[in-house]
């Protein structure tokens, strides 16, 4: 995120606040993941690929056993999803769609295989999809955002650890998308999480923190 708090600026055109080496170390935690989620607006937004870049962390995952690509997951409240995007047509792993109870049949038909959709409850439920993914073997899931999801993760106080990059400007820009939104989180200045680790990425700063005292 930027300095005060935005995570892209108000352009059409998606801001890299990152660098080439932030990039691979994001990379790097990627490899030690079984799964990734983003929301359906970031899928949207940024049609990304949810990749293991690197081809010797690809290789050392086959060495473990595990498959070179991390099971890619995503949350959508209003089932606007586009069977095209990159999140559903690159990478050999599962691609799971966890939705209302409501849309979750119209949205597979619509899918056509092109992910596995999954029915979430109603509304969807994060501890059941928690739950479903841990059932699938999941024990490590990397959140990549963006800010709704952020915010539903850590408001249901469902976050082991947080990395969070910040980067040396701001945006200023209130119609801008920030790392969080408004709501009440259990990290708290009478339950602050405990930071565990400060990196300097070039002009970036890393900051790791242990959220939850029972949890981490």
């Amino acid at each position: 995120m930027s300095v005060d708090g935005y995570i892209d600026d108000a352009a059409p055109e998606r801001l890299r606040l990152s660098s080439a080496a932030d990039f691979d170390r994001v990379d790097a935690v990627r490899a030690t993941c079984d799964a990734i989620l983003v929301g359906a607006g970031t899928v949207r937004a940024d049609d990304p690929k949810l990749l293991i870049r690197s081809q010797a962390r690809r290789e050392r995952r086959a060495e473990r056993g595990l498959p070179p690509d991390l099971t890619k997951v995503t949350l959508t409240w209003s089932g606007d999803l586009d069977p095209g995007a990159r999140f559903f047509t690159t990478g050999e792993s599962p691609k799971l769609v966890y939705a209302p109870s409501g849309m979750a049949a119209e949205l597979a038909a619509r899918l056509d295989g092109a992910g596995e959709v999954v029915d979430a409850g109603e509304p969807p439920e994060l501890a059941a999809v928690l739950a479903d993914l841990a059932a699938r073997g999941v024990r490590r899931l990397m959140v990549e955002g963006g800010g709704a999801v952020h915010t539903l993760f850590l408001t249901s106080g469902l976050v082991d650890e947080l990395q969070l990059v910040v980067a040396p400007f701001f945006i200023g820009d209130p119609s801008a998308p920030r790392f969080v939104r408004s709501g009440v989180f259990p990290q708290s200045p009478e339950r602050p999480m405990r930071l565990e680790e400060i990196t300097r990425i070039g002009d970036l700063a890393l900051l790791r923190y242990l959220a939850g005292g029972e949890r981490g």
